[in-house]
């Protein structure tokens, strides 16, 4: 009797000790689980299969392509610029070039007349020798200064060139800028931009046919007394207009083909100014 009831005591002891081992397990590893949670990915979970509405930021970029770039602009072919209009005459008969100027300066903001600016202007004062024929045999370089009297009141006038003229146009305008033997695209391209340009042509607007050589300080020049230079103030597809000094008209139209032809033949002289 004793033994039995000795065996059933043992065997509930160690019924009682399993449950509360196990018991305690679970509460531990729960605990374990709670705080690995807890702490943000120490346990690694597999990865649940990625549908439509779950979809990430690179299927939205997909879904969604960039919109198509806008389109540009058709390239400008044409402007027209109000400047000032000044005659050259009754003073100046023989001074295009610096009436010209004076329309340019005008237009970006100097309050000068021709007259005030034409003592500024440089001069090659060489005197005028005719041969027995008649014909000159030397005289000054336009390309060094005025040649003659602008004003017909002392002597004959000739005129000036653009690498004489520059220099009192840079002496108003720092970004003065000389265009001479640059394509006529270089001309197009600054009266595109708004800023008008002093070109040399000839009086009648064709290329001359009669030309005149005589001696200068520096040897000979090739000229034509068709020498003229006017302030161009328009472009298009066909045309240049201009404001002509000695005409007295403003914008004036001539044919671009017909202006071209006639300003490489007086060695594509042209000075303007550039945008500062």
């Amino acid at each position: 009797m004793k033994v039995t009831l000795g065996f059933f005591l043992i065997a509930g002891l160690v019924f009682a000790a399993g449950v509360f081992s196990f018991m305690l397990y679970s509460k531990f590893s729960g605990k374990l689980l709670a705080e690995a949670e807890g702490a943000g990915g120490m346990i690694a979970y597999a990865e649940a299969p990625v549908n439509d509405n779950q979809s990430t930021g690179q299927a939205t970029v997909a879904a969604n392509p960039a919109p198509e770039p806008a389109e540009l602009p058709p390239a400008k072919t044409s402007n027209m610029i109000d400047a000032p209009m000044v005659r050259q005459k009754p003073e100046l008969p023989s001074g295009c070039e610096i009436t010209s100027l004076t329309m340019l300066l005008q237009f970006y903001g100097v309050n000068k007349s021709k007259m005030e600016l034409l003592p500024e202007m440089k001069y090659d004062k060489t005197p005028i020798v005719f041969n027995k024929d008649g014909r000159i045999q030397s005289w000054g370089n336009p390309n060094l200064g005025f040649v003659g009297d602008p004003t017909g009141t002392r002597g004959r006038g000739f005129g000036i060139y653009h690498s004489a003229l520059i220099d009192l146009l840079k002496k108003y305008v720092p970004t003065a800028v000389d265009l001479t033997r640059k394509p006529f695209a270089e001309v197009e391209k600054q009266i595109l931009s708004g800023i008008p340009v002093v070109a040399w042509t000839t009086i009648d607007y064709r290329v001359p046919s009669e030309w005149v050589i005589w001696d200068t300080p520096i040897g000979p020049i090739q000229t034509t007394f068709m020498e003229h230079a006017v302030l161009v103030v328009g472009i298009d597809e066909q045309n240049v207009y201009i404001n002509d000094p000695l005409s007295g008209k403003e914008k004036q139209k001539i044919d671009k083909e017909q202006f071209v032809a006639i300003w490489e033949a007086m060695g594509r002289q042209a000075i303007s100014y550039k945008k500062s």
